[in-house]
């Protein structure tokens, strides 16, 4: 287990809230247990014959009590709707066309350029990404207006399409939080979003820079934070990364791969504690969990942005960056494991712990078998390596991969707004019911591994949904080959 998440704040004040809970209780019944046959004339007999002094402090204890209780307890988070931003066609890009973009450069070396095909063909990303219509250009734009023009349309087109899904106005919105690691001009995104819909002046509005790919759980774990302590409030989350600024125009090796993996995409997601939202919100926000790895100097430094000897800025990724992401899952699920999986495999776990460290180490450890615990996973399409890697640790059949290996294919590396792509696809396949498990799982630099778990408070009926599955949802799944070779006309 994690020791930072041994002695985490937040699942101390759980425990010491559900402490409080349990006493309240004890004492309200207490208190109740007399006056279940109590009578007018009972209260008459009170007030003539006891002490008025001690009536009047033991009710207003009560009352304190029960506000105490009321006040603190945990607000139940929603998620009212979301959608993923689906770029226009005039923004698709094939492989083979992305190639001629790079060489098209000038800036790349026919090593280069033979590495970036070699991994593009074996990246499990399909020729119908879309790229930004600025690095599409001749010659290639990569300045700060062409960054600021690519993420304007990605989240004002996510947020305008979930406001209009879920029949929210702007104003109603209470708590707005944003994450884009690479990409952060002065203003925020944050109040560019303000000034574009207008937002309240009164808004908590929060930006989140450089947390990587799995800052999109980040944003939902602050935003649910936030819905602890300001009652009947609306969140906004947005999750966005920024192709123009991330794409790397040198020869750096380490720093090729966010070349071929990158697309455009975005999602916004509108989460609610009105009570009341619960009868017309998809999910319920169960968990969220975060494991944070950068004490490790090896996790700290596998995925870092910086400059090659030439002064381009690109992202740089170590070969132990697989080794590294393995350890924070485990880390991450040996917290979650015992808040979800039921007694039996628990129990299963226990046992093979005991066998390997008294009897023989050579036993091979037990694999909890998570689909006691979800319905439906949904794991950052990385890469094609990256969930192969998943696949394997966590025991998972080709039925639970589809979505992130879908997203991948036909979306690309998306960063943190990957997890919604690939909901999206099981909400458009018509796989989610009422009350299935959605496990959510991101990773990013620093590095974090974080989980999400939501449960489904309707069934999705997929011919009423909007999202950018439904017009081509017939045609996936596709067979993914392992090699897909690229023309050698296009270097």
């Amino acid at each position: 287990m994690n020791p930072e998440n041994e002695h985490d704040p937040q699942n101390n004040f759980k425990f010491k809230l559900k402490a409080l809970n349990l006493l309240f209780l004890a004492f309200f019944a207490i208190i109740l247990d007399p006056f279940c046959t109590f009578s007018i004339h009972d209260l008459v007999h009170i007030i003539r014959h006891e002490n008025l002094k001690t009536i009047t402090i033991s009710s207003f204890s009560l009352i304190f009590l029960a506000t105490l209780y009321f006040r603190n307890r945990r607000r139940k988070v929603y998620l009212l709707n979301f959608a993923c931003y689906k770029p226009k066609p005039d923004q698709r890009c094939s492989k083979e066309r992305i190639m001629k973009i790079f060489a098209g450069t000038g800036k790349f070396t026919e090593e280069s350029l033979a590495f970036q095909k070699k991994i593009m063909e074996k990246s499990g990303v399909g020729d119908k990404t879309y790229v930004p219509r600025d690095m599409m250009a001749v010659p290639v734009k990569k300045g700060i207006a062409a960054a600021k023009k690519e993420t304007e349309e990605v989240i004002f087109g996510a947020i305008e399409e979930v406001l209009e899904k879920s029949g929210m106005k702007s104003k109603d919105i209470g708590i707005l939080v944003v994450n884009s690691s690479v990409f952060n001009p002065v203003p925020s995104w944050s109040a560019m979003i303000a000034n574009r819909f207008k937002l309240r002046h009164d808004v908590l509005s929060y930006s989140l820079g450089g947390m990587g790919c799995s800052a999109g759980v980040i944003a939902i774990d602050v935003a649910k934070q936030l819905l602890q302590v300001h009652p009947r409030t609306y969140a906004l989350v947005v999750s966005a990364e920024n192709v123009t600024k991330d794409s790397y125009l040198g020869n750096n090796r380490a720093m090729l791969l966010s070349n071929t993996l990158f697309r455009v995409g975005g999602a916004a997601i509108l989460l609610s504690n009105h009570p009341s939202d619960h009868y017309r919100s998809k999910y319920e926000l169960v968990h969220t969990l975060r494991t944070h790895e950068g004490g490790n100097d090896a996790s700290y430094k596998c995925v870092h942005e910086e400059e090659d000897q030439q002064g381009n800025i690109g992202i740089a990724l170590s070969k132990n960056l697989m080794a590294v992401a393995g350890e924070a899952l485990k880390a991450n699920i040996s917290t979650l494991a015992p808040l979800v999986l039921p007694w039996s495999e628990l129990l299963l776990v226990v046992t093979s712990l005991v066998a390997r460290k008294f009897f023989a180490k050579k036993v091979k450890p037990y694999i909890p078998n998570f689909k006691l615990a979800f319905e439906h996973f949904c794991i950052h399409a990385g890469g094609k390596a990256v969930l192969d890697e998943l696949q394997k640790s966590l025991n998972l059949g080709e039925w639970q991969m589809e979505p992130s290996r879908m997203t991948l294919y036909r979306f690309g590396n998306t960063s943190s707004s990957s997890l919604w792509y690939e909901l999206a696809y099981s909400e458009a396949k018509g796989r989610i019911n009422n009350g299935d498990r959605v496990w959510q799982i991101g990773f990013g630099s620093g590095f974090k591994c974080n989980s999400m778990v939501w449960k489904a408070l309707k069934n999705i009926h997929p011919l009423v949904e909007k999202n950018p599955w439904m017009d081509e949802i017939h045609d996936f799944p596709v067979i993914l080959p392992k090699h897909e070779p690229l023309s050698s006309s296009t270097i």
